[in-house]
């Protein structure tokens, strides 16, 4: 199927007949067809615009008009159902085998897109909805008015069976490289990142896990964050006498 001629051509073919060229003159000038400058004067005197017309069949005439009701039930029931499953139904139900691919596409003109985000079922838990309230009730909004409190603590690792195991060379030629060897292990990088900087980095010599990071906290974070309240320099403390109480009410 073709592509229709700009706006802006259109414009300027039908402003060139109409001040006095004709219509093949005004078709080579822009280098389109006579053709589509006749058609293009024609539907300016019988419609008004120059605006092309809709290409491609009519909306609500294709072979699953008539089954969009059943169609957009099925997904409204099922809304991860794929398209393979809908295509079996939908032959089922009323007969009609249609391409899956035919079936994504029509659901696309309906309006629906192909995504889906994966909720963790324990929410609906009395306990966990009560921890979820309280999170977004209370401590969100308290870590937006802190931020220099936030501690995001994350990891990584890397394992020495990651090595490459092959590469090239000439035939013929050996190919020989070297990395650790005898010990097969994973080290864990953990570090704490805040508003101001990196904090708290440790190596671990194995897999993160529970007691991993409690050691963590215990170790490294929790001395750190004391070494660094530790070294900010406190404001005195105003004595509290009749002077500076007179002082601060500016009587």
């Amino acid at each position: 199927m073709g592509k229709p001629h700009s706006l802006d051509i259109r414009e300027r073919v039908v402003a060139t007949v109409e001040g006095g060229q004709s219509c093949r003159a005004a078709a080579r000038h822009f280098g389109v067809g006579d053709s589509t400058a006749i058609r293009l004067m024609q539907r300016r005197r019988l419609t008004g615009t120059v605006l092309p017309t809709r290409q491609g069949r009519p909306a609500g005439s294709g072979k699953l008009a008539r089954y969009r009701s059943f169609l957009v039930g099925q997904v409204e029931a099922k809304p991860d159902i794929t398209m393979p499953e809908l295509a079996a139904r939908l032959l089922d139900s009323h007969g009609i085998a249609v391409p899956p691919s035919s079936l994504s596409r029509f659901l696309l003109s309906q309006g629906f897109t192909y995504k889906k985000a994966l909720m963790a079922s324990e929410r609906a838990r009395a306990k966990v909805k009560v921890e979820r309230e309280t999170w977004m009730a209370r401590r969100q909004p308290r870590m937006r008015l802190e931020p220099h409190r936030l501690v995001f603590i994350d990891e990584t690792s890397v394992n020495t069976k990651m090595v490459r195991l092959r590469g090239r060379a000439p035939c013929g030629k050996r190919l020989v490289m070297d990395a650790p060897f005898g010990h097969w292990g994973t080290q864990t990088f953990i570090a704490g990142l805040r508003c101001f900087g990196l904090t708290a980095p440790w190596i671990t010599d194995h897999a993160m896990n529970r007691n991993a990071f409690d050691t963590d906290i215990e170790t490294q974070l929790a001395v750190e964050r004391r070494r660094r309240h530790s070294r900010q320099p406190r404001r005195p403390q105003e004595q509290k006498s009749p002077v500076n109480a007179r002082r601060r009410t500016g009587r």
